[in-house]
């Protein structure tokens, strides 16, 4: 038991110390979801991130092992949504550039811990703040207390998060900034936070060791079984990159396959989730190589514009084929078996890309 809470000691000072980057769409900035947001801000000095309690129990540290791994996914997708607004096509919109939680975001099994470990209650605290965007610019931090928006007041408890959301939504839409209303250290403050224009897809946590990613046409999940698959945060941005890119050419809808992308994303999100729905294709159609080619190459270009390394895209893709097979028919390969087909395009893409940076040229397919 020592042990055990000391490796969650750990767990927890890093987690209060680490840099977080995230973004959320409006639509899903404030809605109540089973996976959990990380607790760390950006650019908050140590003295001002609220205290996190050490958790006595598995289901603490249950709640800890997921914030860390949800942490992990929103600091790498973060450069890859605000950078790529031209290239999601029709899906980028106007954003807090913040995400924020009461104790009820969690599944009820989570409440508790919620309160107790990340200091959450009845009203919407930040959690993590979007490097760079306008509400870092404008100071906003982690931790504090959202009361109101244009002087209108935010709704508090259960259903705090999706009633606010019906509030921000017509406000983000038609304004350049919003003023917020927010206790810091039980004060009272009013932030003029400049919006941010981002790809509007959520990104989320699937609760399963299957090695794969799903993409419904407004959201990517990212499986645990991917999150160790994967050797780097590099390797993790050519997954979420490439289920971005889906999304952004519309193959899900293409595909006929919203509902049942749709349907695996709200079970894997689940704590617990259901898995005897996941066994084999999970009703999925594999993915044919004109459309699987199409999102390597349009996904080689956001990662590019990112700022992360592109060198390592194809043999990342090569290995992933060889270690998960199509043969495993819940792998990520056997919903996209077009292997050689799809290594060939990203060397066409990659050439290209490498073309127009010698030349001075704007990263644009």
């Amino acid at each position: 038991m020592r042990r055990t809470r000391t490796f969650a000691s750990r767990t927890l000072r890093r987690l209060a110390a680490s840099q977080v980057t995230t973004l959320l769409p409006v639509a899903l900035l404030l809605t109540a979801c089973a996976t959990v947001a990380p607790p760390s801000g950006i650019g908050v000095p140590q003295e001002q991130v609220p205290t996190v309690t050490a958790p006595s129990n598995l289901e603490e540290e249950a709640l800890l092992s997921l914030v860390t791994q949800q942490d992990r996914l929103y600091r790498v997708a973060a450069p890859l949504l605000v950078n790529n607004t031209e290239l999601c096509r029709g899906n980028a919109r106007n954003l807090l550039g913040f995400s924020a939680k009461t104790k009820y975001s969690y599944s009820a099994e989570y409440t508790d811990e919620a309160e107790r470990i990340l200091g959450l209650g009845e009203r919407l605290q930040v959690m993590n703040i979007l490097s760079g965007s306008g509400a870092a610019r404008a100071g906003v931090r982690r931790g504090d207390t959202l009361v109101t928006v244009d002087a209108q007041p935010l709704p508090q408890g259960p259903n705090a998060e999706r009633e606010a959301a019906a509030i921000l939504a017509p406000l983000v839409s038609a304004r350049s900034s919003v003023k917020l209303g927010i206790l810091r250290n039980g004060e009272s403050m009013t932030l003029n936070v400049p919006l941010t224009n981002a790809c509007a897809f959520g990104i989320e946590l699937g609760n399963t060791d299957i090695v794969n990613a799903y993409s419904d046409g407004r959201r990517v999940l990212v499986t645990r079984g991917m999150l160790k698959a994967v050797r780097s945060d590099e390797e993790l941005a050519y997954v979420i990159a490439k289920e971005m890119a889906h999304n952004a050419l519309g193959h899900a809808i293409k595909q006929r396959m919203v509902a049942t992308e749709g349907g695996i994303i709200d079970n894997l999100i689940r704590v617990h989730p259901d898995m005897s729905t996941m066994s084999g294709m999970a009703g999925l159609k594999p993915m044919p190589q004109d459309f699987d080619a199409a999102a390597d190459k349009l996904s080689l270009y956001m990662l590019a514009r990112a700022g992360y390394r592109i060198d390592n895209v194809v043999p990342f893709w090569r290995r992933m084929a060889s270690e998960y097979p199509a043969s495993m028919l819940n792998s990520y390969t056997a919903l996209h078996p077009a292997t050689d087909y799809r290594l060939a395009a990203m060397e066409t893409a990659l050439a290209d890309i490498r073309s127009k940076r010698a030349a001075n040229k704007v990263i644009f397919p």
